[in-house]
């Protein structure tokens, strides 16, 4: 009987399940694998050869200052960025919750940017860098040709773009809250903002854990966004983290020591977002 009811949940996880495991497997563990194995060699990305070289790529790597200025500035970046994302995306989610006219069209609206590739994304806010601000500002120069500029730009375009997919979670969190508990509140005497406050946001908490989580990681992995807008430039100080890992690997064909790089920033990335979401869940037990 026991065995029935394995070979039953088996042959039903295969029937739902297997095609999604077997691509899973496919573009992420066995590449994952794969990228391990080629940190232990000093393959250039060409040759069929793939001499092993041991931890020498680790103790490259380790050594490679550029490398470390570029995870510095990615962390600085991020802080800056999810802060703004996630406020911008709350402040526009209590805006559409609040029965404002239009709200579901606002909704679509700040969620476009969303949409947009970040090759395409960064282009046309070159654009608007370089083009537009100094024409309607007369007298200005674009923001890309200094160093704190070209990090502000990058900061304004990131929670341009991600600010409206943050804005759903929290919308689905607004409204997840139930209408009485608000009311209940406002009967006790609190005003709106503070049963919002003191009411709505703790109950909002899971919502705060998964915005928070998503935009560390994708503001730690940027790339795409970092490669139109501004090159890295000027005189290299906006390249970030993952620029500078495929710089390695893909210009300079140094494949291995690239590798063992972007393996460093995924365990930099994972520890943070995992260690955020852990205070964030045990927050939330708590509450």
């Amino acid at each position: 009987m026991d065995r029935n009811k394995m070979s039953y949940k088996v042959s039903q996880f295969l029937m739902f399940g297997g095609v999604a495991t077997l691509l899973f497997i496919g573009v992420v563990i066995l590449p994952f694998i794969y990228g391990l194995y080629l940190t232990f060699t000093s393959w250039d990305g060409v040759s069929r050869s793939k001499p092993f070289v041991g931890i020498a790529n680790y103790t490259a790597a380790f050594a490679d200052t550029a490398f470390w200025q570029a995870l510095g500035r990615t962390a600085i970046y991020s802080i800056f960025a999810v802060v703004l994302i996630n406020v911008v995306a709350f402040i526009l989610a209590y805006l559409v919750t609040s029965g404002v006219k239009g709200q579901n069209f606002f909704r679509a609206g700040f969620f476009i940017p969303n949409l947009i590739g970040g090759i395409v994304l960064g282009y046309v806010w070159q654009f608007v860098f370089n083009r537009a601000f100094p024409a309607i500002f007369k007298g200005t120069t674009s923001m890309l040709g200094t160093t704190n500029g070209a990090m502000a730009a990058l900061i304004i375009v990131s929670v341009w773009q991600f600010a409206g997919y943050m804005m759903l979670i929290y919308v689905a969190g607004f409204m997840s809250v139930s209408k009485t508990l608000m009311e209940a509140a406002q009967i006790d005497g609190c005003t709106p903002s503070q049963s919002t406050w003191y009411v709505t946001v703790p109950l909002m908490r899971s919502s705060f854990v998964q915005c928070l989580f998503l935009s560390i990681t994708r503001c730690f992995m940027v790339y795409d966004v970092n490669l139109s807008l501004t090159k890295g430039e000027p005189f290299g100080s906006s390249v970030m983290a993952a620029m500078h890992v495929y710089n390695q690997a893909f210009t300079y064909k140094n494949y291995g020591i690239g590798q063992a790089q972007a393996l460093i920033l995924f365990v930099v990335c994972a520890i943070v977002g995992v260690t955020q979401v852990y205070i964030g869940k045990k927050g939330e037990v708590a509450a």
